[in-house]
C-alpha cells in the first residue's frame, strides 16, 4: 500500500518549478539583450553611406553569420581622402566575440585617422599594424586597403594577410588580383606591405571581399573565388550596376555554407558617363 505524499510537498515542488521558470526567463532576457547589444555594436561601426564619385558607383553588402554571441569582426569602409581620392578597405578580425567586433571598430577608425597623415596603402597598413600592437591585445586582423583615383582610374592596393580582390573589364576579362601582400595586422611590428597598381577601365569593376563570401564548409576558397570571378565578368559585360552586383555576390555567399560574416565592397566604372 502506497503512502500518500503530503500536500505541502506538492506545493513545494510547484514553488521550485515557478522559481526555475522565472530564472530561465530572466536569463533568456539577459541573453536577448546582450545579443541585441552585440549586433547594434557591430552594425553601428559600419559606414552608412558610400562616397559620391562622379562617373563611378560604389556599393557594399554585409551578411552577418552569428549564433548567440558569436558576432564576427568583418568590416568594409569607403571614404574620401584629403586629396580627393577614395580610400577603400575591407577586413576580418580573428575570432567571433564582442571583443572582435570592438577591435574591428578600432581598426576602421585607426585606418581613417592615419589616412589623414598618409594614404599610401603600404605605409598606411604598416602604421596601422604598429598602432594595433600598442593596444596590447591578442587579436589580429587581415585587411586590404586601396587608394582609388577617380581622375585617372588608378587603383593602388596593399594587402595584410587578406584574400585577393576580384576584377573584371567590360570586354569580358576577369580574374583575381596578384599583389604580393604582407602578414596580418597586429602580429609583428616593423612589417612592410608592398603596393600593386591597377587601372579601372571603362565599364570595369573591382570587388573587395572577406573570406565568408568565398569559403565555407560547402566550398573551398579557390572555387569560391572562381565563382565570384565569373559573376564579376558577366556583370561587367552586361553593364550591371554596382549595387546589383554586390547583392548578387552576397546571395552567392549563401551557397558556400559560410559560418562567418560576409562582406563585399564594389567599385565600378559607369560606362554611361562616357557614352555619347
Amino acid at each position: 500500500m502506497f503512502r500518500k505524499r503530503p500536500v505541502h510537498d506538492g506545493d513545494e515542488l510547484l514553488a521550485r518549478l515557478g522559481s526555475l521558470t522565472a530564472q530561465a526567463r530572466e536569463l533568456a532576457e539577459q541573453q536577448r539583450s546582450r545579443v541585441e547589444l552585440a549586433i547594434a555594436l557591430q552594425r553601428g561601426m559600419l559606414p552608412g553611406d558610400m562616397p559620391d564619385v562622379p562617373g563611378f558607383h560604389l556599393a557594399a553588402r554585409y551578411s552577418p553569420a552569428y549564433a548567440g554571441l558569436n558576432v564576427g569582426g568583418d568590416w568594409y569602409d569607403a571614404f574620401t581622402l584629403p586629396d580627393g581620392r577614395i580610400g577603400l578597405s575591407v577586413g576580418d578580425v580573428q575570432g567571433h566575440t564582442i571583443d572582435a567586433a570592438a577591435f574591428m571598430g578600432q581598426i576602421r577608425v585607426g585606418l581613417r585617422a592615419l589616412a589623414s597623415v598618409t594614404s599610401e596603402p603600404g605605409d598606411l597598413l604598416a602604421r596601422t599594424n604598429d598602432l594595433l600592437l600598442t593596444l596590447g591585445t591578442d587579436l589580429f586582423a587581415t585587411c586590404t586597403f586601396m587608394r582609388f583615383d577617380p581622375g585617372t582610374g588608378t587603383v593602388e592596393s596593399a594587402r595584410a594577410g587578406h584574400i585577393p580582390c576580384v576584377w573584371a573589364t567590360a570586354d569580358g576579362k576577369s580574374g583575381v588580383s596578384e599583389d604580393e601582400g604582407g602578414p596580418p595586422l597586429g602580429v609583428q611590428e616593423g612589417m612592410e606591405y608592398p603596393v600593386t597598381r591597377y587601372r579601372l577601365t571603362t565599364g570595369g569593376v573591382f570587388l573587395l571581399l572577406t573570406d565568408g563570401v568565398v569559403e565555407g564548409p560547402s566550398l573551398p576558397v579557390d572555387e569560391g573565388l572562381d565563382r565570384v570571378v565569373r559573376l564579376a565578368g558577366i556583370a561587367a559585360v552586361a553593364g550591371m550596376e554596382a549595387t546589383s552586383l554586390a547583392a548578387a555576390v552576397i546571395k552567392n555567399a549563401a551557397l558556400v555554407g559560410h559560418e562567418d560574416d560576409a562582406a563585399v565592397l564594389v567599385v565600378g566604372h559607369d560606362r554611361r558617363a562616357v557614352e555619347p
